[in-house]
Parts: C-alpha cells; structure tokens; sequence
C-alpha cells in the first residue's frame, strides 16, 4: 500500500484517481455557462458542484498529509525536467487546496451559508462579508488554471507513456 521509489503505492493511486473523477466532475460545471445551464448537466451534476467541492477538499488534505509521509519513498524526478515537474506538480496541489476554500469563502462571504451532500454545515445568513467575498471572488479564475494544470498534467502523462515510452504513467496506473 506504501509508496516506493519505482511505483506509486495504493492508497496514493486511490486516492489520484478518486480525486481525478471528482475534479473531471466538477469541471462539468463549466457546462452551466452553456444555455444558463438548462441542459442536462446544469440539472443532473451542477447541483453536487459545491459537495463535490467540500469532499474534495478532505481529500486533497488527506493526500498532502500521505504524501508528506511518504515524500522519502516516492518515486523522485530527476533529470533537466525535475524541476518543471515538481513546480507543475505544487501549482497542481496548491490549486486543489486553493479552489474548495476560496468556493467556502465566496459562500460564505455572500451569505449563502454552506450545505454539503444535505448537511447545513454554515446556515444561510444573507449578509455579505466582504472580505470573505473578495477572496472568493478567485475561484473561477483559480478553476480555469486547474483546467490549464490537468490538461498540461495530462499531455505530459500521455508524452511520457507515448514518445518517451517510459514507466511514468504505469506508476501511477496500477
């Protein structure tokens, strides 16, 4: 289940993939600027956006804290590339951190509360704070970059298993 220096270890391939489902979801919400979102994903998916959201966000923080564990044992990157890779990477990790809190502060900060998969968790104020909404107001610019970062994390992936014919999507593959 651990990590290793050639292979990425099950639970962090579980919790990738996992992640990499919800984050794919997610991005269906893009689809609500098409038509106002009268279509069949503005009605079926949009609505668990905000859900998705806050469970992602306990396991982005469950991954940093794994992969912080397992940071000695993971397979390393090496050569000119090492250090566009992990930069990639760390804007990666620090946009999923980044787009479910500041999703909370736009909430919040509207004073729309916050519900996650049925669960009041902050009731509804209608009361604007400011702050909170100014901050918020960087989610969508910060969801486009996510978009940016996986197609880019994607492209690298599929160049590495294709061109380069390496083990570096097999890694993270199973």
């Amino acid at each position: 289940m651990k990590d290793s220096a050639h292979r990425y270890g099950g639970i962090t391939r579980l919790l990738h993939w996992v992640m990499a489902l919800l984050i794919g979801l997610q991005f269906l919400k893009l689809g609500d600027r098409i038509n106002d979102g009268e279509h069949w994903i503005g009605q079926t998916i949009v609505p668990w956006h905000i859900s998705f959201g806050g469970l992602l966000l306990v396991l982005i923080v469950l991954r940093l804290v794994w992969a912080v564990g397992q940071r000695q044992q993971r397979p390393q990157h090496v050569g000119p590339t090492a250090l566009l890779v992990k930069g990639g990477h760390a804007l990666l990790y620090a946009s999923m951190l980044l787009i479910p809190i500041t999703g909370i502060l736009l909430m919040l900060g509207k004073g729309y509360g916050l519900k996650v998969f049925g669960l009041q968790l902050v009731a509804k104020t209608g009361v604007e704070i400011g702050w909170m909404a100014s901050l918020g107001e960087l989610h969508s610019p910060l969801a486009w970059l996510l978009v940016i970062l996986v197609v880019g994390h994607i492209g690298a992936a599929l160049f590495h298993h294709f061109v380069q014919k390496d083990d570096t999507l097999k890694r993270m593959g199973g």
